[in-house]
């Protein structure tokens, strides 16, 4: 039996780094209020582990229905020892989930070890993109990306660009990245970035550091890699976000998705793009799926006074960040539309609690 389970505090775990780790509040929240997501792609005869097995029977009922899905067994983690579990499908593998599951009861062997967790922290670091991406690059595209080790790189990344956009190496969506313009800065500004800089730097080794560009749409492609070490394609997701947090899907059919996207760019790049991830991203010894978020920019041109300006164009940024675990992308083609003319959005709303939303353009569902 396979065991599912929902741990959106994932992120957060990686940058803590930490066997036992006490997630914030709204992490916690998301957790409990969303635990039956793995029930849109369980199978009927796996598990899904649950904080309370009856809230997520009643949450669920209504979406797996109208998916013609079975519900499979909801579980709480004192059935855990009970079960004959043989294999674990998580959101995202970390050393305080794996803690957390043999303190719970499963069996060692079916869990990755020490070191294979250390493995898969170091292959979510940021600079997995960035060393991917010089594979990426071809006609048509933009996107360059250095890891700093110390202030004075970042400040050399600064003079050089003139805008940068600084990420720690492991943090949540809509965290850990600061946007820094080198004619607006002032003493107070520098100074809160400059802490924040090696504060970051302390804790988590360095930091990584871009140019900043345009942004006219976000994007991303899903892959899952198996047993073999080979990648596949499962889907493009065109998604929202708002200051970096992520917001919403599009659910569409493949077709419907790719039509949409050649409004900004040729799908001959986005296929020559998905052909290079296949063949180019090595993650040794992880099995299960990941997701790169890209996005559309507005190409820029110097005029003669040396100042930046649009020149019309759309350029791909093929690799803004790998997520080595499963994305709301990937929730997102669980529910793909099997007809082209329908087109819905998946959101993540709040209110007092976390509710997935989904809607017809222009109507409810």
């Amino acid at each position: 039996m396979t065991l599912h389970l929902f741990n959106p505090e994932h992120d957060i775990a990686l940058a803590a780094h930490l066997a036992h780790f006490t997630p914030p509040h709204a992490a916690r929240q998301l957790k409990a209020d969303l635990c039956w997501l793995p029930a849109l792609w369980a199978s009927a005869d796996d598990a899904v582990l649950v904080e309370n097995a009856a809230y997520a029977r009643k949450a669920s009922s209504r979406r797996l229905k109208l998916l013609g899905r079975q519900t499979p067994q909801f579980i709480e983690r004192q059935q855990l020892a009970q079960l004959n579990i043989t294999k674990v499908e998580p959101w995202g593998w970390d050393a305080a989930l794996a803690t957390d599951l043999k303190r719970w009861g499963l069996p060692a062997d079916i869990l990755p070890d020490s070191a294979l967790l250390e493995q898969y922290r170091q292959l979510s670091h940021r600079r997995t993109s960035a060393q991917l991406l010089p594979a990426l690059r071809i006609a048509g595209t933009v996107g360059e990306a250095v890891e700093c080790t110390t202030l004075e790189q970042v400040e050399d990344c600064l003079k050089r660009w003139g805008q940068i956009v600084v990420k720690s190496p492991w943090s949540s969506s809509g965290r850990g990245v600061r946007f820094c313009d080198a004619a607006r800065l002032v003493n107070s500004e520098e100074l809160i970035m400059n802490n924040w800089v090696r504060n970051v730097i302390k804790a988590q080794g360095s930091v990584m550091v871009e140019p900043y560009y345009n942004k006219v749409k976000d994007f991303g492609m899903e892959f899952e890699v198996d047993k073999d070490g080979k990648v596949h394609y499962l889907g493009l997701s065109l998604f929202h976000t708002k200051n970096g947090a992520y917001i919403g899907n599009l659910l569409a059919t493949e077709q419907a998705k790719r039509e949409q996207m050649a409004r900004y760019v040729s799908i001959e790049l986005l296929d020559e793009i998905k052909q290079r991830i296949i063949d180019n991203v090595h993650l040794t010894d992880y099995v299960g799926p990941f997701g790169i978020d890209m996005m559309i920019c507005a190409a820029v041109q110097l005029n003669d006074n040396g100042k930046m300006i649009n020149d019309n164009r759309c350029l791909l940024h093929p690799c803004v960040e790998l997520n080595l675990r499963r994305t709301m992308g990937h929730v997102a083609l669980s529910m793909t539309p099997t007809d082209d003319d329908i087109r819905k959005v998946m959101r993540i709303e709040l209110t007092d609690h976390y509710k997935l939303s989904i809607k017809k353009l222009g109507a409810s569902a």
